[in-house]
């Protein structure tokens, strides 16, 4: 029977028809195209969607590029991603709604294709934006985000309530902000300057660290898991300032503060994440989309990764996009490394099998139905 998984963070698959080029801008974080006479398949993780995807597609292991998009085609996005989907068998998604909302399926259509349950994930960044373009008053900033936000994570009905939140301060900052929260005056200031900076750009894009600081410090009064982005990511964010270590300060204050604190993906930051996770009582962390970029390395990255961090800490998680390729491989690649990794440890006697067994349980899913309330 597979491992019980919970992915605690994914986004929605594309349904249109995609040509190679755009299939293949979906298997990189890199806004450029491969070289002439080469393909984005030429990595690990297209090798990996090659070797492990195309069965489901009715091709043979390793079929080459062509053959595989040809055969995506035939049977359409719709028919492919729904393969993909429950061939996973994900038991519940967590899906941040805040990124390309319009390109990509919601949680309800993602939870239809799947057939298991999908909850919302609450982007912070976007809410701010969206208030600030609709006009407002720099006095009235903190006072609106604070409504606007509770709303967005009520939500409609159909909906229900949002699960968590999440921040990508790592790409408009960097993750050295100021710990502390930041007061009325502080923000009131910089509220000014954002807004008038919107009126004579007509775009919105919140890069001010001391509002940056000011919508994390209103979702950690809300009390629902906050999670951040750190490490890997495509080339907006400055690798150096996604390491994980730089919350530290801000860890320390939020240590009381009801709120969990859920480190993404991590890697190649994802031991200083496992320290943080050991040593802070509300930090979370998982190894994401960073398992499926490394391919072949992937269970050593996620031995790493288990070397600090208590088993009650870890999650599972994709951070697939786009393509339901990266959510199937994220899901079995993660089993299949869990498994290679844990059973190493008993095949060495430095485990009881019984052991293996309740760390699984706890990484693959009971730690994320714990955290986000997902039985409540």
């Amino acid at each position: 029977m597979a491992l019980a998984l919970i992915d605690h963070h994914c986004h929605g698959v594309v349904t249109q028809d995609l040509d190679s080029a755009g299939f293949e801008a979906l298997l990189t974080e890199s806004p450029w195209p491969a070289p002439p006479g080469t393909s984005m398949f030429d990595s690990q993780l297209g090798f990996a969607v090659r070797r492990r995807c195309a069965p489901l597609l009715g091709l043979e292991p390793s079929a080459d590029a062509e053959a595989y998009l040809r055969r995506r085609s035939e049977l359409g996005a719709v028919e492919a991603s729904r393969r993909l989907l429950t061939a996973a068998q994900v038991g519940a998604w967590l899906v941040d709604t805040g990124y390309e909302a319009d390109r990509v399926t919601g949680p309800a259509e993602l939870s239809a294709l799947s057939g298991t349950p999908a909850h919302r994930i609450v982007r912070l960044e976007p809410v701010a934006e969206q208030m600030a373009v609709g006009g407002i008053d720099a006095a009235a900033f903190a006072t609106r985000f604070a409504e606007t936000l509770e709303a967005a994570v009520t939500g409609p009905a159909k909906e229900g309530s949002a699960a968590g939140l999440k921040t990508i301060a790592a790409y408009r900052f960097g993750l050295d902000l100021e710990p502390a929260r930041p007061d009325a005056f502080e923000v009131t200031f910089a509220a000014g300057a954002w807004l008038r900076a919107i009126g004579e750009s007509r775009t919105a894009r919140l890069t001010d660290p001391v509002l940056l600081r000011h919508i994390i410090w209103a979702g950690v009064d809300l009390g629902l898991p906050i999670q951040f982005h750190t490490g890997f990511g495509d080339p907006d964010v400055r690798l150096y300032s996604a390491d994980p270590s730089l919350l530290h300060d801000f860890l320390a204050a939020t240590r009381g503060s009801g709120a969990s604190i859920m480190l993404l993906h991590c890697y190649p930051y994802h031991r200083q994440a496992g320290y943080l996770a050991n040593v802070f009582p509300h930090v979370y962390m998982d190894v994401g989309e960073g398992l499926n970029h490394v391919g072949a390395r992937s269970a050593a990255v996620l031995a790493e990764a288990l070397e600090l961090t208590p088993f009650h800490k870890m999650l599972y998680s994709s951070d697939a996009f786009g393509l339901a390729e990266l959510h199937y491989l994220g899901a079995t690649g993660f089993r299949r490394d869990l498994r290679q990794v844990l059973n190493g440890f008993v095949a060495s006697g430095a485990w009881a099998a019984s052991d293996a067994e309740r760390a699984a349980f706890l990484i693959g899913s009971a730690n994320a139905r714990r955290v986000y309330n997902l039985d409540g």
